[in-house]
C-alpha cells in the first residue's frame, strides 16, 4: 500500500510558497522537504539584459549578504549593465561638448553683430 504523506508545517495548501520535494529517509520513509523559491537574476534598469558578476538572491538572503556579493565595483553597478554605462557616460560626454559648442557659436555671433 502507498504511504501517505502529510505536510510537516503549518501551511496545508498547494500554493507558490508551500513547494515541496519528496525525501526518502534513512529510515525507510517518505517525507516532504519544503523547497526554498528560485530567486531572479538582476536585470539592467535601461536594457533589460541579465546583470553579470551578481548571482541571484531572495531578499532575505540579500539583505545579509556581503556588499561584495550584492554589487559590482564600478559606477551603477549592480544597477546598470557595462554597455548601459557606457552608453551613458558618452551621451553625458556629447551632451557637454553640444552646449560648449552652442556657447561658442554664441560668443561668434555676438563679434559679428558688434563689427
Amino acid at each position: 500500500m502507498v504511504q501517505r504523506l502529510t505536510y510537516r508545517r503549518r501551511l496545508s495548501y498547494n500554493t507558490k510558497s508551500n513547494k515541496r520535494r519528496l525525501v526518502k529517509t534513512p529510515g525507510n520513509r517518505l517525507v516532504y522537504h519544503k523547497r526554498q523559491k528560485r530567486a531572479k537574476p538582476l536585470r539592467c534598469a535601461f536594457s533589460g539584459q541579465i546583470l553579470s558578476g551578481i548571482k541571484p538572491l531572495r531578499p532575505a538572503e540579500k539583505s545579509r549578504a556581503r556588499r561584495r556579493r550584492r554589487t559590482v565595483s564600478r559606477p551603477f553597478g549592480g544597477v546598470l549593465s557595462c554597455k548601459a554605462l557606457q552608453d551613458k557616460i558618452i551621451r553625458a560626454l556629447l551632451s557637454e561638448e553640444m552646449k560648449q559648442v552652442k556657447r561658442y557659436l554664441k560668443k561668434m555671433k555676438e563679434k559679428e553683430t558688434k563689427k
